[in-house]
């Protein structure tokens, strides 16, 4: 997939695993590895950009005596899932058009 493709979904995707519950690194790559490959030292750069944007708000809670870094989504995170998800008969569009011209 190509790179910026992949790290326009990656965003996405994040928000959406925080979308319904507050979670934390580990679990946000195992949640989103279902769909599309990630890893820790890809997920790190994602949420800082995502934090200084105002889509996520960052916080800390003790577990088994050392701080873990959860994450929630903001009303500005919700809103680029909106965005997203109202550009889907767009990005089916292309690749429809992709395919039929791309047919052998």
């Amino acid at each position: 997939m190509d790179a910026q493709l992949k790290r326009g979904m990656l965003d996405v995707c994040v928000l959406a695993s925080v979308a319904d519950r507050d979670s934390y690194g580990y679990q946000i790559v195992k949640d989103v590895g279902t769909c599309i490959e990630m890893t820790e030292s890809t997920l790190y750069p994602i949420l800082r950009r995502l934090e200084g944007s105002g889509a996520l708000e960052a916080y800390s809670v003790e577990h088994q005596g050392r701080l873990r870094r959860y994450y929630r989504i903001t009303e500005e995170g919700k809103k680029q899932i909106g965005e997203f998800l109202l550009s889907k008969d767009t990005v089916l569009k292309v690749y429809q058009y992709i395919e039929e011209r791309n047919r052998t």
